[in-house]
């Protein structure tokens, strides 16, 4: 900020010329012209001169005069607040009712860069994150050490990464495809997966939110994996998978779906009761003694 200066012209009069406040004759005096008319040095000061804000003086027409925000003050009163070093000619900043200078402005009030522990001045371009305060060009990467700017940044313990060197560093890789795995995902045995790249073996379905089933840790859909692997019902033909609370009867080497192991006769349900084999055929006891 910069102080104004003030303050009355004054002149000298060779003819009969009075004061228009006293009425006394300005002839050969100084006098001081104003809108209303001429005035001597005494009744100008008494009437028109400003009072200083820091001493409570008048301010002479003799005395050099600062003036801010409405407030006057004579040169050698126009200080800083706290080392006292005058602004006449210096930078200054208003707190309050305080006048500083920058340095103790600086000291008082301004954060310190905490990568270069140098102060941040007033309206220099900064970051702040978390409390603290850098200098915009103090702010870098910890890894490739560019300055991260307005660039989006990731923050580790007490270290700062710009996104591609996070990801390049910390991220985890798509088991798959290897390429880094920033958000959102599947963990399949431990290791990541993109969503898009946790897929079916057989038929490359993708499984995120689906039911699945592995066979020598391959991941495999229902269907894939009844086709391929699941013992096939004597009854239906169709996989016995299990899934859903499905349940099973093994004779031999045949299986049946619950649902499925009937007697071949009378279609009545044999889960749980005795049962005559019959070359392909199960039967019940009572159709088997008809034979």
């Amino acid at each position: 900020m910069q102080a104004g200066e003030g303050g009355p012209q004054t002149g000298t009069m060779t003819e009969c010329f009075d004061c228009d406040n006293c009425k006394e004759s300005l002839y050969g005096r100084k006098y001081i012209q104003m809108d209303n008319g001429p005035y001597c040095i005494p009744c100008y000061d008494a009437h028109f001169a400003n009072t200083c804000d820091e001493c409570k003086e008048l301010i002479g027409h003799d005395c050099r005069e600062l003036y801010y925000e409405d407030r006057h003050y004579h040169e050698h009163c126009f200080r800083c607040f706290r080392c006292d070093r005058s602004l006449a000619d210096e930078p200054f900043t208003c707190q309050g009712e305080e006048l500083l200078c920058n340095d103790c402005y600086c000291s008082e009030f301004s954060s310190k860069c905490v990568a270069c522990e140098k102060t941040v001045m007033p309206g220099s371009r900064k970051l702040e994150y978390n409390g603290q305060t850098w200098h915009e060009h103090c702010f870098i990467c910890s890894s490739c050490q560019q300055p991260i700017g307005s660039r989006s940044f990731i923050p580790d313990k007490k270290d700062y990464y710009c996104v591609p060197c996070y990801e390049s560093k910390f991220a985890p890789r798509c088991t798959r495809c290897k390429k880094t795995l920033t958000k959102g995902g599947v963990t399949y045995r431990d290791e990541p997966w993109h969503k898009e790249c946790f897929v079916c073996t057989g038929c490359k379905t993708p499984l995120a939110g689906q039911q699945f089933t592995s066979q020598d840790d391959n991941p495999y859909c229902i269907k894939c994996f009844g086709n391929l692997y699941a013992k096939k019902c004597s009854a239906c033909t169709k996989p016995i998978t299990g899934f859903g609370g499905g349940k099973y009867v093994s004779f031999e080497d045949r299986h049946w779906h619950h649902n499925c192991f009937n007697c071949a006769r009378c279609n009545t349900s044999l889960v749980g009761k005795g049962f005559i084999p019959d070359n392909d055929e199960i039967l019940c006891r009572d159709c088997s003694s008809d034979l």
